[in-house]
């Protein structure tokens, strides 16, 4: 079996009330990931123009670069695949979209994938499922598990 090298992830919410603070801990946490050499990329609703499209600005005017996206669609299709931070700020004024986006359960048999034809309902907790990145989400098909064993 030919070894992939598969990265792991989580999403980080960061909420409250209109000047809590929470473009500042935006900032703060992705200035951080940048001094300890992640790769980061940050995004942005293109409908919040209050500072300038193309900047997070935190009410004590903090400032990041940040590229304005319009949908959740353009947020998965700009993420590069060795980005280690994707932040999203004011992510509320993004469409629905991007819930599949950001979030991925794994179903699990017996600790490993259930296939694609499994039962698309399955009442269960850590047993039966994990919360795992893009990157390591995996739905295999049973007929591939029987092709690879008769090769």
């Amino acid at each position: 079996m030919e070894h992939i090298n598969r990265r792991t992830g989580w999403i980080e919410v960061i909420c409250g009330p209109m000047f809590s603070g929470k473009s500042e801990e935006l900032i703060r946490r992705l200035r951080r990931a940048t001094l300890a050499r992640k790769k980061v990329q940050v995004f942005k609703s293109h409908m919040d123009e209050r500072y300038g499209i193309r900047e997070v600005v935190s009410h004590d005017d903090g400032r990041l670069a940040a590229r304005p996206i319009q949908s959740a669609r353009a947020l998965a299709e700009q993420v590069q695949a060795d980005t280690d931070v994707a932040a999203v700020d004011e992510v509320q004024f993004l469409d629905d979209g991007i819930v599949p986006v950001a979030t991925r359960n794994q179903r699990l048999i017996g600790g490993e994938p259930a296939p694609a034809e499994g039962p698309t309902i399955q009442v269960g907790g850590l047993e039966s499922y994990e919360a795992r990145c893009r990157a390591c989400h995996e739905v295999p098909s049973e007929a591939e598990d029987q092709t690879s064993m008769l090769s």
